[in-house]
């Protein structure tokens, strides 16, 4: 019976929906919140699942596979392109760099057959796409030149796979004869190395071809029968054929969805494939950590706590300081470099699926291989821990302290009525209507390289983390009138407002919403002026279109203004009752109708004389006078 689906799933998912929350309550990541969970339902602690881990990675795995095709979908050609000085240059250099010294370290202390090395130091150079992608998301720092880099190095290490797969069958047949009996067999498992290769090399390219001349056609045909499930039924045929296809040939599942994902990027399918296939990767992605936790072999471990320990620290550690020379080459700023090197330095998914290749290629022993995948494991599980600890100890005071007085970011000498937090695309709009009527505000960005951009292009920006109180007081916040919180960010967003309503009660605080759960947020904490991302121009588009229908400029316009002011103070009713889901729904059914109903009372109380005042008899011979002009 505990062998049973159902009962496996709900295991999963009940560790799942208790761990993480748990976890994102004590300030960790989900990310750790999938680990322990699959620590503590493995077989090492209660044993609910698992034998060693191996049977719940085959299928974890899948979420992996669904991330890399996305991964490849979003990866515009051209983006490609604009990015191969970071991709090549970064990626060659911390995967040579990092696979050259570890093959040398362990030839010389270990003195392990060299193919055997190779293996290994190749296997632990990649990083894990799934924890950097996942952490770089929750954190707001994929747009970061951090975010940046990093994406462009583990692309680069992606694509690499290609090829260390590839070599693997030449290793092994120049290391002699292959075990059968050891072999998971897939089709070309008889044949010889050199022949292996091009078989592989084939099917890769049979991927490139099949997609553009194939898979393309056939999304054709099923769009047109405009069944959203056909094509949702038929986005994850397309990624488990492709992974299927390349497990046959002895590749990686997850190499396969990458590549069919890059080939596609161009297509005009793209969004409605990610669209289709998103909510399928987050899912599995999540038993994907729980897996790698449940795997963790504590037995093995046990055996001989001092080497893994030892040589999981040894490698975390020249990971991390290949990666920071990577950076320093690059001209990171020290605070971005720390955390790229942080957030890199770990072993990933890939390393497991080169061990289990290499066993089955006999390139290294058994003994050996599970302790590398517990090396992996644990290196996997630490990371949201060094990031933790980058985050709260080492960065405020080593990567900041040395990044402010090269840049004298560290003396804020304004005194100013504003102050601003976030510099990006929302800040910015701000901060130069306000400039440009003569109001000078202070602003706090986080990303140092943007500020160092925007201080050379002549805005006063100032680094620094704005959740920082002290950072707070240095900028004025004590004098200030008013605190316009504007961060990319939802939750750091909203952890400055906590913290400008806790230590600056008399800040007046204008504060920017994504969505209606960011609104309801900020009301929960006493906020009236909140400002949604897409309210206004939404509602801006529509006035135009009530215009383009035949209504006039005046009507329109107030109809417009009346609608967001009837929508905020529905915010602010709703948010009280958001928490009781069937009150929700129809307080918010409720809202709409009452909306809808007081602005055609205001459209009809005020037709009439008073509905010309934008349209006066000068105003409308301009006009004609312009369209005399333009008929000239």
């Amino acid at each position: 019976m505990q062998d049973g689906f159902f009962f496996q799933a709900i295991i999963y998912l009940t560790a799942a929906v208790v761990c993480v929350p748990i976890a994102k309550k004590i300030g960790l990541s989900s990310i750790l919140g999938y680990l322990f969970a699959g620590i503590i339902i493995g077989p090492y602690v209660l044993g609910f699942v698992g034998e060693e881990g191996q049977d719940i990675m085959h299928f974890a795995e899948f979420g992996v596979v669904m991330m890399l095709f996305l991964i490849g979908l979003e990866l515009d050609p051209q983006k490609f392109w604009r990015m191969r000085r970071f991709i090549i240059g970064m990626g060659t250099l911390q995967v040579v760099g990092t696979a050259a010294i570890l093959f040398i370290a362990c030839s010389l202390v270990l003195r392990w057959e060299w193919r055997t090395t190779l293996v290994v130091s190749l296997a632990l150079t990649l990083s894990s796409t799934a924890i950097v992608m996942q952490t770089l998301k929750e954190k707001g720092l994929t747009k970061t030149s951090m975010g940046r880099s990093s994406f462009a190095v583990l692309l680069f290490q992606d694509i690499a796979v290609i090829p260390i797969m590839a070599i693997l069958p030449l290793l092994a047949e120049a290391h002699g004869a292959v075990d059968a009996d050891t072999i998971n067999q897939s089709l070309i498992s008889d044949f010889e190395g050199w022949l292996q290769t091009l078989i592989v090399l084939g099917a890769i390219a049979m991927v490139y071809v099949g997609g553009r001349f194939l898979i393309v056609p056939l999304l054709h045909v099923v769009a047109k029968t405009r069944l959203q499930e056909l094509f949702t039924a038929s986005a994850l045929l397309l990624v488990m054929g492709v992974s299927f296809m390349m497990q046959l040939v002895g590749l990686s599942p997850a190499l396969g969805a990458f590549l069919a994902g890059l080939v596609l990027a161009n297509s005009e399918f793209r969004h409605e494939l990610e669209g289709d296939i998103a909510p399928f990767k987050g899912l599995l992605l999540g038993l994907f950590f729980i897996g790698v936790g449940a795997s963790i072999n504590f037995t093995l471990i046990a055996a001989d706590p001092a080497f893994i320990i030892i040589f999981t620290t040894i490698f975390n550690s020249i990971k991390f300081f290949v990666l920071l020379a990577v950076g320093k080459i690059y001209k990171k700023s020290s605070d971005q470099n720390l955390l790229f090197s942080f957030a890199l330095s770990q072993a990933g998914e890939f390393g497991f699926v080169i061990l289990g290749f290499a066993i089955q290629l006999n390139l290294l022993p058994v003994e050996l291989s599970n302790q590398m995948m517990a090396v992996i494991a644990i290196s996997m599980v630490g990371t949201p821990f060094l990031l933790l600890i980058n985050e709260k100890w080492i960065d405020p005071y080593f990567g900041v302290k040395e990044k402010e007085p090269k840049n004298k970011y560290d003396n804020i000498d304004e005194n100013n009525d504003v102050i601003i937090a976030g510099f990006g695309n929302f800040g910015s709009t701000i901060v130069r209507l306000l400039k440009t009527n003569g109001i000078l505000p202070t602003v706090l960005d986080m990303d140092s390289d943007r500020v160092d951009s925007l201080r050379k292009m002549g805005f006063k920006v100032y680094y620094g983390d704005a959740s920082r109180l002290e950072l707070l007081k240095a900028a004025g916040c004590e004098n200030a009138k008013l605190f316009i919180a504007a961060i990319d960010n939802p939750r750091v967003n909203l952890e400055v407002v906590e913290i400008i309503k806790k230590h600056f009660p008399h800040l007046k605080i204008l504060a920017r919403a994504r969505n209606r759960s960011d609104a309801f947020e900020l009301v929960d904490m006493g906020i009236k002026n909140f400002y949604r991302e897409n309210m206004y121009s939404a509602v801006h588009l529509g006035v135009d279109a009530l215009i383009e229908m035949g209504h006039r400029r005046y009507t329109a316009t107030r109809q417009g203004q009346r609608f967001i002011k009837y929508d905020e103070e529905s915010i602010l009713r709703l948010a009280e009752k958001r928490h009781d889901k069937k009150a929700f729904l129809m307080s918010t059914l409720e809202e709409i109708e009452l909306q809808e109903q007081l602005l055609r009372n205001d459209l009809y109380a005020q037709l009439g004389a008073n509905d010309h005042a934008w349209e006066s008899t000068a105003l409308k011979e301009e006009v004609k006078e312009d369209g005399d002009d333009e008929e000239g």
